[in-house]
């Protein structure tokens, strides 16, 4: 089952300070919106997203239809497709994408220790 780009999404209590701190370790911004509180560095092929005020727990995340320079990737497996075969499976769903849809899409499991995960589907 390919979910495409992975990073880690770090729930950060201060944006400006998280980015400098990572920008010390070699990462460097390269996608997002300080002003909307969240940004996406990178240091080689690592990804991190930094969300200020966004979600209550760092989190694994998959993004179906990127590439790890969050350029488009074709084919891929739509998020709703990926959600069903997950449910198929006997995975229980935190929050689901609506099947009924197309395009964006997103939805969140738990692993057996509580850690959420989310598959993020931007196109």
């Amino acid at each position: 089952m390919d979910l495409g780009a992975f990073s880690v999404s770090l729930a950060v209590k201060d944006l400006a300070a998280s980015r400098a701190f990572y920008e010390k370790l070699g990462f460097a911004a390269f996608h997002g919106a300080a002003e909307q509180g969240w940004l996406i560095l990178k240091n080689g092929d690592v990804v991190i997203g930094l969300f200020e005020g966004m979600f209550e727990r760092n989190l694994l995340t998959f993004n179906p239809g990127w590439d790890q320079a969050a350029q488009p990737v074709d084919p891929f497996t739509d998020v709703r497709e990926l959600q069903r075969r997950l449910r198929d499976a006997g995975v229980t769903f935190v929050q689901e994408a609506d099947e009924s849809g197309t395009g964006p899409g997103s939805f969140i499991v738990a692993d057996p220790d509580g850690n959420p995960i989310l598959v993020d589907q931007h196109r």
